[in-house]
C-alpha cells in the first residue's frame, strides 16, 4: 500500500470545500444536477505572482526568484483534492507574462523553465492565473500613485484646482485607451495559450483564474493605503474588471472554465480592514508582496477554485 504524502494543510479545509460543493451540486428538485467526477490529478498550476504568492511563508520550489509559497492557492487546491506530492506541479512564477508560458523566464534568482513544458498528455487538471503583467498592471499602479501625488503637490504649491483623475488622463486621451488596447491583446495571447494547453493535454480540465479585487467599490475609500485620488481608484478598478472580463470571455470561447475570485473578494481589497483583506496595500502589514494577495487571499482564491473544480460548470 502506498504511503500518502499530504501537502500540509488541515483536513478541515478539504471538508469545508466538499460540503460547499455538495450543497451547490443539487438542483431545485433535490436531485443531483449531474454526475460529475472532479479531476484527481496530475495537476499543473501555471501563472504569475498572484498564483505564486511571493513573500508568503514558506517560500518553496525552484528557482527561488519565482517566489512560490507552499500556502498559495495551487498548493491548497492540491491538498483539498487529496493529491499526492507527485501528482502536483506548481510552475507559476512572479513577473510571468503569457510569453513566459512558452519560453524560459529569467528571474532575480534563477531561470524558470517555460511553464507549458510541465503540461503533458497525462495532465488532468490545469489552473492558469495570468494576464496582469501583460498589461503592466503593477507599473500602472505605480505610475498612477506617482501621478496623483505629483498632482496634489503641484496643486498645493500652485494654488490651482487638482485634477479629478491625473492617471486616467495620462492613459486615456484623444479617444485612445492605452490600457484597453493592452487588455485586448492579452485576451488574444490567452487564446493561443489555451489552444496550446489543449494540444498538450487533450484530456485535462482547464480553469482560468481571475484576479481578486485590488481596490474598493467606493472611489474615496483608498487614499491613505494606496495614495490614489478617488477618480483614479475608479479608473484602476475599471481596468481590472475589464481584464477579468476578457479572461472570462476568452476562457469560455476556448472551452475552459473561468474562476471568479473577484466577487468573493469584494470588500476584502487592499484598502479594507487588515484582518479581513485578501490583498495587501503598498506597505504590507501581513507577509506578502505589495499589492498582492496575502495568505488569507490565497486561501480565498483556493476556495473559489475548489468550488469550480468540484461543481460542473
Amino acid at each position: 500500500m502506498r504511503t500518502r504524502t499530504r501537502l500540509g494543510v488541515g483536513a478541515a479545509f478539504a471538508c469545508a470545500a466538499l460540503l460547499t460543493a455538495v450543497g451547490i451540486g443539487w438542483g431545485e428538485g433535490g436531485a443531483a444536477s449531474s454526475l460529475f467526477t472532479p479531476p484527481n490529478g496530475p495537476y499543473v498550476a501555471l501563472g504569475d505572482s498572484y498564483t505564486a504568492g511571493p513573500k508568503i511563508p514558506g517560500q518553496t520550489g525552484e528557482p527561488a526568484g519565482c517566489g512560490r509559497s507552499d500556502r498559495n492557492y495551487p498548493a491548497l487546491v492540491a491538498d483539498g483534492l487529496g493529491l499526492e506530492a507527485d501528482e502536483f506541479r506548481d510552475v507559476s512564477c512572479s513577473g510571468a507574462t503569457m510569453g513566459d508560458l512558452f519560453a524560459p523566464q529569467s528571474t532575480g534568482n534563477g531561470v524558470n523553465s517555460a511553464q507549458l513544458s510541465a503540461v503533458s498528455t497525462s495532465t488532468r487538471l490545469v489552473t492558469l492565473g495570468i494576464g496582469g503583467n501583460d498589461i503592466g498592471f503593477s507599473s500602472l499602479i505605480t505610475m498612477c500613485v506617482t501621478a496623483d501625488v505629483r498632482d496634489q503637490v503641484e496643486n498645493w504649491l500652485g494654488d490651482r484646482k487638482a485634477k479629478e483623475a491625473p492617471c486616467r488622463e495620462r492613459y486615456v486621451s484623444a479617444g485612445t485607451d492605452e490600457v484597453g488596447v493592452k487588455i485586448k491583446a492579452a485576451g488574444e495571447r490567452l487564446s493561443g495559450a489555451l489552444s496550446d494547453i489543449k494540444r498538450r493535454a487533450p484530456k485535462a480540465r482547464v480553469y482560468v483564474v481571475g484576479y481578486p479585487a485590488i481596490l474598493p467599490a467606493k472611489d474615496a475609500a483608498c487614499g491613505p493605503a494606496m495614495g490614489l485620488v478617488p477618480g483614479d481608484v475608479g479608473f484602476l478598478r475599471q481596468k481590472q474588471q475589464q481584464l477579468n472580463a476578457i479572461l472570462r470571455a476568452t476562457a469560455r470561447t476556448a472551452g475552459a472554465v473561468y474562476v471568479d475570485t473577484y466577487t468573493p473578494s469584494v470588500g476584502r481589497d487592499a484598502c479594507s480592514d487588515p484582518d479581513t483583506r485578501w490583498v495587501e496595500p503598498l506597505i504590507p502589514l501581513a507577509p506578502a508582496a505589495p499589492v498582492h494577495p496575502n495568505e488569507l487571499g490565497e486561501r480565498g482564491m483556493a476556495h473559489a477554485v475548489l468550488r469550480a473544480v468540484r461543481v460542473p460548470s
